[in-house]
């Protein structure tokens, strides 16, 4: 196969998962697959194993929080398919108050940082995930500075004096 389409890895996604897939738009060019957080690392492990998608390339992960969603937290993973060029970007999204997902590090060991900083940004857990502690913040941090409810201001600084800034 010299080229992907997105058509392609759509119908191969929704003909494995069925209803596991919940959503798929196309942004850009760039298809865009939000998948039932039950099936998101199988739905992964498809993409990277099948010999005609064949993403081999975990180019990010990351955090999200939408606080006033049903669902307000979720995982973005971006695969890439490097000889051909293609690129795909899928969701995954929950409702537990310690959001939890399946680790990747099993298919891709460098995801072990990119789930580490989750953790330290957003209080995610990583299941299987073999050294899950902070990576970027101190471990004496309260909280998770990226999720929404975070104060702007630190409140843990002391030497900030208001005065010095007009207020």
């Amino acid at each position: 196969m010299s080229e992907l389409s997105n058509e392609f890895v759509n119908d191969q996604l929704k003909e494995k998962f069925g209803e596991a897939i919940l959503t798929s738009e196309t942004l850009y060019d760039f298809l865009t697959v939000t998948v039932n957080k039950q099936e998101i690392f199988n739905v992964i492990q498809f993409l990277k194993e099948d010999s005609k998608i064949n993403c081999h390339f975990l180019t990010t992960m990351c955090g999200l929080h939408y606080p006033d969603a049903i669902e307000p937290f979720g995982m973005m993973y971006q695969l890439h398919n490097m000889p051909l060029n293609y690129r795909i970007r899928l969701k995954a999204f929950t409702s537990d108050a310690v959001p939890m997902f399946k680790s990747l590090t099993v298919l891709w060991p460098s995801s072990n940082w990119m789930e580490r900083e989750a953790y330290d940004f957003f209080g995610f857990r990583f299941e299987g995930h073999p050294n899950l502690r902070r990576i970027l913040n101190m471990d004496s941090l309260e909280g998770w500075p990226m999720r929404k409810e975070f104060p702007l201001e630190d409140p843990f600084r002391y030497d900030k004096d208001d005065k010095m800034f007009g207020r």
